[in-house]
């Protein structure tokens, strides 16, 4: 009777010992960060650092052998080129739209004076929850080779000539920026209008005292401290922009003519996947993972974002 006794006693003192253990105010944050820890282990890191190490290699089916820099050597081609400056372009031109325009309407759609908001808000979401591939159909059909086409339709009535939009880079290029505003405007909308509604009402009233107009409450209160809010939009929209792939695949398959629809992610996939070279394709990654590192922490730094707080 004593052992069992002695028993239950060193269960729950063990058992004491553990959650004491477990509920610290050393151990617990350990626990609940644990999760984020092992997905970024498991799904960045070592995915990473497998990356880098392939991209010194030539990996062909059953065979892997160390090639050194060869793999960036063959980096300096037409094909990448073009892919960079497509990417590029693609890029600059929805940070033109992107953050300006959502910007705008985020300031109309925040005013009470704006009858149905809350349905234009809705609104402007709902390209955001749809199918890239599904909306690039879609896309396909209305801007289509055929004279008959709804786009060349409605170019014909306007007197202008019809347009094969897939086989020029000009149009190429404004099919994929149409479709990333269409599909993202309404994201960025909200991005800011959460912002616009943590600024106190109180600034705008007192400006409103002092004479204020529309513009100068704008520029001098809205602008301000949307700051922390342009500056994190813009920085995944450069991630963006970069990362695209499937506004180019629903209108080329990646075979686009004269590379005019290539990016560098589907240069990525061209050459790992259709073309069997891992190696190359892993080189490219990473090179792409450092323009855009560079680029970010380039524009974090010119926007003040690394900046002491007073």
């Amino acid at each position: 009777m004593e052992n069992k006794l002695d028993y239950s006693i060193q269960a729950v003192s063990r058992k004491q010992k553990k959650n004491r253990i477990i509920f610290s105010q050393k151990v617990a944050p350990y626990i609940f960060v644990s999760p984020f820890i092992l997905s970024f282990l498991i799904f960045f890191l070592y995915p990473s650092i497998s990356t880098i190490i392939m991209s010194f290699q030539e990996v062909l089916p059953g065979e892997t052998k160390f090639v050194g820099i060869e793999n960036y050597k063959k980096l300096f081609n037409p094909h990448f080129y073009a892919a960079l400056r497509n990417t590029t372009i693609y890029t600059i031109w929805t940070l033109i739209i992107l953050i300006p325009l959502p910007l705008i309407l985020a300031v109309i759609l925040n005013s009470r004076a704006v009858p149905g908001r809350n349905f234009f808000r809705s609104a402007y979401f709902i390209p955001a929850l749809t199918s890239t591939i599904v909306v690039g159909i879609v896309f396909r059909l209305i801007f289509g080779e055929l004279e008959s086409a709804p786009a060349n339709t409605l170019l014909k009535l306007l007197g202008l000539p019809a347009q094969q939009w897939t086989m020029h880079w000009g149009t190429g290029m404004f099919l994929m920026v149409f479709l990333a505003s269409w599909k993202w405007l309404g994201v960025n909308i909200l991005y800011f209008l959460s912002g616009l509604q943590n600024i106190p009402k109180e600034l705008y009233e007192s400006a409103e005292m002092d004479g204020a107009g529309v513009f100068r409450k704008f520029f001098y209160i809205t602008l301000p401290l949307l700051k922390p809010v342009v500056i994190y939009v813009l920085t995944i929209s450069i991630f963006g922009g970069f990362r695209m792939y499937e506004e180019s695949f629903v209108f080329w398959q990646n075979q686009s003519p004269g590379d005019i629809g290539l990016t560098l992610v589907g240069y990525i996939y061209k050459e790992g996947f259709m073309n069997n070279d891992m190696g190359f394709g892993s080189a490219i990654g990473i090179v792409l993972l450092i323009i855009v590192f560079v680029i970010n922490i380039i524009q974090l730094k010119i926007t003040g974002a690394f900046g002491k707080e007073g």
